[in-house]
């Protein structure tokens, strides 16, 4: 059985956590990166699937080819933060699948059907983009998840000749306290769910 984690790290995680829209100017260092993977990756995925493939864009150059595809809400602040990751999903991530799961032959279940293999890779990297979000948060980080931008444009930009498609973007970094919203309301354990 798991022991129940704190309540000092169910606010860091959940409550206290909050959405950033402005950015302090420290950077966020690779070791960081490879630490945020390094927990991010533990999180369950259908049949070990692992779909998730980030770009971490933190260069001037990688903030210059992304910014064509922000809307213009996300623009400044996308410019602004530390890094941005660009969460995208492997269309070809079956491949992997006989490293992943060798429980089976899971491979085949994807081949047959590239409707499968969408749902099940767009579905398995938003999760995993949460997971992303939750490790940032675990090691002291900001995130601003966003999805106010033109994938097309992503996907030309930074994967042209690959199997990757982008899904989401989330700006990362240490928060500019005085640029988050007022927390907004969530629904009711009765709006959002039910018994059966």
């Amino acid at each position: 059985m798991n022991e129940a984690i704190n309540p000092g790290a169910l606010k860091t995680l959940f409550t206290d956590a909050r959405t950033h829209n402005g950015w302090q100017d420290i950077p966020v260092s690779d070791e960081t990166l490879r630490e945020i993977y390094d927990l991010m990756k533990w999180g369950p995925t259908s049949a070990n699937c692992s779909p998730a493939r980030i770009v971490f864009v933190r260069s001037p150059e990688g903030k210059e080819k992304l910014a064509p595809a922000l809307s213009s809400g996300n623009l400044a602040k996308t410019l602004a933060a530390p890094v941005t990751a660009i969460v995208a999903w492997d269309s070809e991530f079956y491949e992997r699948l006989p490293e992943l799961f060798p429980h089976g032959d899971a491979r085949s279940w994807f081949t047959t059907s590239p409707e499968l293999a969408q749902e099940t890779a767009f579905r398995n990297s938003s999760l995993q983009a949460a997971y992303l979000i939750f490790a940032c948060r675990a090691l002291g980080l900001d995130t601003g998840p966003m999805s106010g931008f033109d994938p097309q444009k992503v996907d030309a930009a930074f994967f042209t000749g690959t199997t990757l498609k982008s899904n989401l973007l989330i700006n990362i970094g240490y928060g500019d306290v005085s640029k988050v919203y007022g927390r907004l309301p969530r629904l009711t354990f009765e709006d959002a769910c039910g018994l059966a």
